[in-house]
């Protein structure tokens, strides 16, 4: 990785654009600490502490603590995370947008255009409420209907501005300027979380007590990494033939290719939805100060992740259960309106493509499916393990972190796809220089 980044920026092109990138970067930390005007910033500090569950310091940690800091760029990306999530569902369930998304490069541009307006519009409803719901309650210095504006304005802004920032990334920098920016966010919080496994198990310790829980907390860390790194990069390539067919007074085809399957076919995204569906009612119930009494109670409790692994109440582990389960069928679910091996089976019998031993049609089909459905479940096994551990230290040790299993494939996925990216223009100036010699 070191030798790709030295090799990088020898190459004046791709060195441009990695300062492009930490230029931006440098801006969205600098915006992350200005605070809206007419705000309280000790209202969410003081708000934060009184709250038992852990669905807001998730919120918090994708943000860059611009959330718990009520920055102009509190809201971040994540409306843009939403509406990308709804527009790629909204893809499958309605046709016209399916057919805007085959119809080539003027079909994606609609989509990405559709996809920042419903951002903006996301924004300005999450602002909308922040602004009133907290506002009433002392977020706001003096609440009055300019105040009001103000802050919906400022915050809806900053979310537009993040997703502008994200695009020119991605135009003139390096990588996917979107995951680039939500990278940035967690790793700003990683030094406050290691700050906070160091105080509470190493420090005040004795030698040998904090030299093995420091092992203990790097081998956790390397293990992880490595489970995510396996998974972002492990892949299952099913062999396609083509046979030769006459052209003219020749022979064409033959060729061998394969089918690349991912293990982590659905990358990330069955742990947001379910992380989203398990902290929906937990942070409606916030927002409006309801406290679960009786047996509403017990299952908000147990849908908060805090609560998980908890010896002394196991029975609010159940959510975690429930939490496994989620992961499992958002996997399946998503890789099914993804990947269509109904679409694929049939494109290769139309190109002469047969997979060896599996005839064309409805058995490369069934095949294809079979295959599908054993490597949904090794990755989503594989995921739910990373997004887990920190759960089970949490609730056996009280290891309390922000950045979490989620956190961290996000992480080593996004800087594994950014040097990929940096090696693919290396080589592409490679092969100029080779044509301009």
């Amino acid at each position: 990785m070191f030798t790709t980044l030295k090799n990088a920026f020898k190459v004046k092109e791709i060195r441009n654009r990695i300062l492009y990138t930490l230029a931006m970067l440098v801006v969205i930390r600098i915006g992350s600490q200005l605070p809206v005007p007419g705000v309280d910033r000790n209202y969410f500090a003081n708000w934060f502490s009184q709250q038992t569950g852990d669905a807001f310091n998730f919120f918090d940690a994708f943000t860059g603590g611009s959330f718990l800091n009520m920055s102009v760029l509190a809201l971040n990306i994540t409306p843009y995370i939403t509406s990308s999530i709804i527009m790629q569902l909204l893809t499958i369930a309605i046709p016209k947008l399916e057919e805007m998304q085959r119809d080539g490069e003027e079909g994606r541009k609609m989509i990405v255009s559709i996809t920042r307006y419903v951002t903006v519009g996301l924004a300005l409803i999450e602002s909308s409420a922040m602004a009133i719901g907290f506002g009433r309650n002392g977020l706001l210095e003096n609440y009055n209907a300019l105040n009001v504006i103000t802050v919906i304005a400022a915050l809806t802004a900053g979310s537009a501005f993040l997703m502008w920032i994200g695009e020119q990334i991605t135009e003139k920098g390096i990588g996917n300027g979107i995951s680039i920016v939500l990278t940035i966010n967690i790793i700003s919080r990683i030094p406050q979380d290691l700050m906070s496994l160091y105080e509470q198990f190493i420090s005040g310790k004795s030698i040998a007590k904090g030299v093995l829980a420091a092992v203990i907390i790097l081998a956790v860390i390397l293990a992880m990494v490595i489970l995510v790194i396996i998974l972002n990069d492990g892949v299952r390539k099913i062999p396609v033939q083509y046979a030769k067919k006459m052209q003219g007074h020749k022979m064409v085809g033959g060729q061998s290719s394969n089918i690349p399957l991912r293990v982590n076919t659905a990358g990330v995204i069955p742990v947001i939805f379910a992380s989203s569906i398990m902290e929906f009612p937990v942070i409606i119930c916030s927002l409006f100060g309801i406290q679960g009494t009786g047996v509403w109670g017990h299952i908000l409790r147990g849908l908060s992740s805090s609560n998980w692994c908890n010896i002394a109440q196991p029975w609010y582990s159940i959510g975690l259960l429930v939490y496994i389960v989620l992961v499992i069928f958002f996997a399946y679910f998503y890789t099914s309106i993804t990947f269509n091996p109904i679409e694929i089976a049939e494109n290769m019998k139309k190109q002469g493509g047969f997979i060896p031993g599996i005839r064309p049609g409805k058995p490369t089909t069934e095949y294809l499916n079979r295959i599908l459905n054993y490597i949904i479940f090794i990755g989503a096994v594989g995921l739910t393990i990373v997004c887990v551990l920190p759960y089970i230290f949490n609730g056996l040790f009280g290891a309390s972190v922000n950045v979490g299993g989620t956190s961290l494939i996000i992480i080593v996925s996004v800087i594994l796809e950014t040097i990929k990216q940096v090696e693919s223009l290396m080589l592409v100036r490679n092969y100029k220089g080779f044509l301009n010699d």
